[in-house]
């Protein structure tokens, strides 16, 4: 659901220079030198000749992406089996078109994963191989690492199998039309059983303790030269297809593990001081969380439309830190655990977006048919930790500053003007606020309360820096310009 919407001008003045510096100063590029660029033409016109023998055409997978999506890592097909089901999960096959030392390779682990600047996104791999030949396109046959398993009743998984297979997605879905699709009840069987599998999955996690913050999304897009920017809460499909990913993430795990060889996704628990902190808060907002309820639990009974529990939600993050990668070859490490999770866990499912999916598909499928794990896969085990910390740390920087850059673009002309705004974060002094419309968040001076709704007034909104900055007032009308002078 979109909730606020601020369309911007044209994408050639200020804000497109400032985006562009950005990626200057950060030193990416969506550009790949010309030797990768030739073995990536190259493997993608030998890519019939990499396609496996298993033959699993006539199974209609589907994919579900954003609507612009092209790099397209997976595709499903759900069915029921007996009293249970069985899912089959399809992963782009990007090994086989990476060669281990190669170019593609090399420039790979430089990257680490695809990043989403709002000015275009800056591939890991060369589109022809992300956006074409290794991407599960409609009615486009490609190879694929094949998950299948089956699932009791209540959706726990009582089989695994991974193979390698030659498929073809039937049909492309994005998030929205999938919803419409499965809440009209005009949703083939096969696409229908994503809510059912979904739900009973999310049921599961909440078992054991897995917890999700379900929290809007600051989004930007852009669309023939103009970029807006939205605050959008998931609808309920993208969770349901996010179990999809988790159970398979936590099947790779579980594999790695029994094999003594892999790297998993790790998260600690949150510590008991930092429990205790988010309790006490909790309650000062007026939502208690229970002793009685997990963790997940509870946070998926907080409303982001009300004021209060939409900063205890942002509170919450404070308990979903430290994540990170952990290699292991031959004893398993101290720490295993995905605490958001709740469980082992590994990135398993997305190689054309993220390096280390590459790698853990390679192990994984080598593990669960008896075989050795290739030499290049395991050497490079301990070298992904620092590649994708690094790579992470570098999206996180790019992500801020351009949503910075946006905003500021958002309310360059708006600059003492009186908005309404939520208290996200209080500390002394200030905060961090949201406003209610348009969807910007940014720090703001005063003395402030965490679910608060307050006027801000508007004071700094510079392009250049990213800088936007408010100062709370008291009595004031709202959405007024000061007078000049």
């Amino acid at each position: 659901m979109t909730l606020h919407t601020v369309r911007l001008g044209t994408a050639d003045g200020e804000l497109a220079k400032a985006l562009a510096d950005i990626r200057d100063e950060l030193g990416v590029t969506a550009e790949f030198p010309l030797a990768v660029e030739a073995e990536a033409k190259a493997a993608a016109a030998a890519a019939s000749e990499t396609w496996p023998a298993l033959d699993l055409l006539e199974v209609p997978f589907f994919t579900i992406d954003p609507s612009d999506a092209m790099d397209l890592d997976q595709a499903m097909h759900l069915e029921r089996r007996g009293a249970g089901y069985r899912v089959r999960y399809a992963i782009a096959d990007v090994p086989a078109f990476v060669r281990p030392g190669g170019a593609i390779d090399a420039e790979a682990r430089t990257r680490g994963q695809t990043l989403y600047p709002p000015d275009g996104r800056i591939p890991l791999h060369p589109v022809v191989l992300s956006e074409s030949a290794a991407s599960l396109l409609p009615r486009e046959i490609r190879g694929a690492y094949v998950w299948t398993f089956d699932l009791d009743a209540e959706a726990r998984v009582t089989a695994t199998t991974l193979e390698r297979a030659r498929v073809r997605s039937e049909a492309r879905f994005d998030y929205a039309h999938v919803q419409r699709l499965i809440d009209s009840g005009t949703a083939p069987a096969h696409v229908a059983l994503l809510k059912v599998i979904g739900e009973a999955r999310i049921r599961l996690e909440r078992e054991r303790g897995g917890a999700s913050l379900g929290r809007p999304d600051q989004e930007i897009g852009e669309e023939d030269g103009r970029y807006e920017l939205v605050r959008r809460k998931p609808v309920e499909a993208e969770d349901w297809n996010a179990q999809i990913s988790l159970m398979t993430g936590m099947a790779a795990a579980a594999i790695m593990i029994d094999g003594r060889v892999g790297i998993l996704r790790t998260m600690p628990a949150p510590s008991d001081e930092s429990i205790t902190w988010f309790r006490r808060r909790a309650a000062a907002l007026g939502s208690p969380w229970p002793e009685t309820v997990e963790y997940g639990a509870y946070l998926r009974t907080l409303d982001p439309a009300d004021p209060k529990q939409l900063a205890i939600m942002h509170a919450a993050a404070s308990l979903f830190r430290g994540a990170g990668y952990t290699a292991f070859d031959g004893a398993l490490p101290d720490e295993t655990i995905q605490s958001a999770v709740g469980a082992p866990y590994a990135h398993a499912t997305a190689p054309l977006r993220r390096l280390v999916d590459r790698f853990v598909l390679v192990v994984c499928e080598a593990l669960a048919n008896g075989r050795e794990v290739p030499g290049w896969a395991r050497t490079a085990l301990p070298e992904l930790p620092p590649i994708m910390a690094t790579s992470d740390s570098l999206a996180g920087r790019l992500d801020h500053a351009a949503v910075s850059a946006v905003e500021a673009a958002v309310l360059r002309d708006r600059v003492g003007e009186v908005f309404t705004a939520t208290v996200i974060a209080a500390k002394e002094g200030g905060g961090h606020i949201q406003l209610t419309d348009p969807a910007v968040t940014a720090e703001c001076e005063g003395e402030l309360s965490a679910g608060q709704v307050i006027a801000a007034r508007l004071v700094t909104a510079d392009i250049a820096t990213g800088t936007v900055r408010f100062e709370a007032v008291r009595g004031a009308p709202q959405n007024t310009r000061r007078p000049s002078g």
